[in-house]
Formats: C-alpha cells, sequence, structure tokens
C-alpha cells in the first residue's frame, strides 16, 4: 500500500492588499512584477475588474458573492477595482471590503 497523504492544490501567499468599497469604485495599488494569479474573497457581495492602468468596476463587471474565494489570473503590474453589488432582488447591496492576496 502506498503511504501517501493525498493533498489539496495550493499557491503560496504573497502581499494581501484590502479594498473598502461602497457605491463608489475603490482601487488598489499595482500588482507586483511577478504576480500571475491572485486570491479574492469579500465579506458582501461586489462586482470586480481587473486591467491594466486604473481601473472602474460597474454593476455590470464580475460578480464575486459573499464569503467565496475566487482565484484569478492576472499580468504584473495590473490594477483591481470593487463596487458594492447592485440590489437585484436577489442580492441585497451593502458596502464591504474586498482581500486581494497575490500567490505564486
Amino acid at each position: 500500500m502506498a503511504n501517501f497523504f493525498p493533498k489539496q492544490q495550493a499557491s503560496r501567499p504573497g502581499v494581501t492588499q484590502t479594498v473598502a468599497y461602497d457605491s463608489s469604485v475603490a482601487a488598489t495599488n499595482a500588482f507586483g512584477t511577478e504576480t500571475y494569479q491572485v486570491r479574492l474573497v469579500s465579506n458582501s457581495g461586489c462586482c470586480y475588474q481587473v486591467g491594466d492602468g486604473a481601473q472602474t468596476a460597474t454593476t455590470a463587471s464580475p460578480y464575486l458573492p459573499a464569503n467565496v474565494v475566487e482565484y484569478v489570473i492576472v499580468t504584473p503590474g495590473q490594477r483591481i477595482a470593487a463596487i458594492k453589488a447592485a440590489t437585484n432582488g436577489l442580492v441585497t447591496a451593502t458596502a464591504g471590503t474586498l482581500w486581494i492576496t497575490e500567490v505564486s
């Protein structure tokens, strides 16, 4: 019988930024020169936008539910912006915090 411990896929955590968002867009500093993936989690539903230069998230940007971890592929130097999700009968729009952790 093989003697091994089954492991979960993992990434090495790096710098973490937090963004407090509300009905106006909140943005982060540029990602590091070796960052190709980020881990996102928020404490309320939000929409986020990743890209080069200054970013503006809208309620049409990708949606991130509260307390869900999502991994996103990025390019070094890109930025992310977040805004609270729109209330549409399914989501209660509340201000919150988005944690962005650079992983490798």
